[in-house]
């Protein structure tokens, strides 16, 4: 399925009517329970249409890694409490709490999605299109999650990917294929070599 309807749908937010708010945000409720693992391929585009490749794996709750093509010296690790973006070409590390990041809301199943999420509507009746925010906390970005209904997907739902914007108006997609859940995805896929001098891998 084609990723041009994330753009569309997310370049105006418009709040479905509340009986597809209803059922649609249960839906995806129950995708991200019942999901606790995920592998897939990733395209990554930032606000300048640069794209990266690479391969994601998560596991929930918490846990997620971002592993770029060869060549792309640059790693986003989830432990399950933080989030860290190490840059190894020059050996920095960056690292905030997942509960501050628009990334929160796919990592924490538990949370509830009524309080802080609403469905985009759209034109299109095979797509089902979330967007979650913290009214609280604007701080923390916005996130955007794209599914496709699919009856053989968890709950009847495939994601597709997501769109965040942080506080600065920094806006990332990430588009997925090759999507596999609930497969072995071994602990040792969240650890990471710290590239400062002095300071033991993790």
């Amino acid at each position: 399925m084609s990723f041009r309807f994330l753009a569309a749908a997310t370049a105006v937010a418009i709040v479905a009517p509340a009986s597809a708010q209803s059922s649609d945000l249960a839906a995806v409720s129950s995708h991200l329970k019942d999901v606790a693992t995920m592998t897939a391929s990733f395209v990554q585009t930032d606000r300048t249409g640069k794209s990266l490749n690479g391969t994601l794996k998560l596991k929930r709750p918490g846990r997620i890694r971002f592993q770029y093509e060869k060549g792309v010296p640059i790693l986003i690790v989830g432990d399950g409490k933080a989030l860290t973006f190490i840059d190894y070409s020059v050996r920095q590390v960056q690292r905030w709490p997942i509960g501050n990041s628009p990334l929160g809301v796919l990592l924490d199943p538990n949370r509830d999605m009524t309080r802080f999420a609403k469905v985009v509507a759209t034109s299109d009746p095979r797509l089902v299109v979330i967007e979650a925010r913290d009214p609280k906390r604007p701080e923390f970005g916005i996130i955007t999650l794209a599914f496709s209904r699919q009856a053989s997907a968890p709950a009847g739902l495939m994601l597709q990917g997501w769109v965040t914007v942080d506080s600065q108006g920094n806006r990332t997609s990430i588009r997925l294929s090759g999507q596999s859940f609930n497969t072995p995805v071994s602990d040792e896929a969240f650890k990471w070599r710290d590239p400062r001098p002095n300071l033991r891998g993790r």
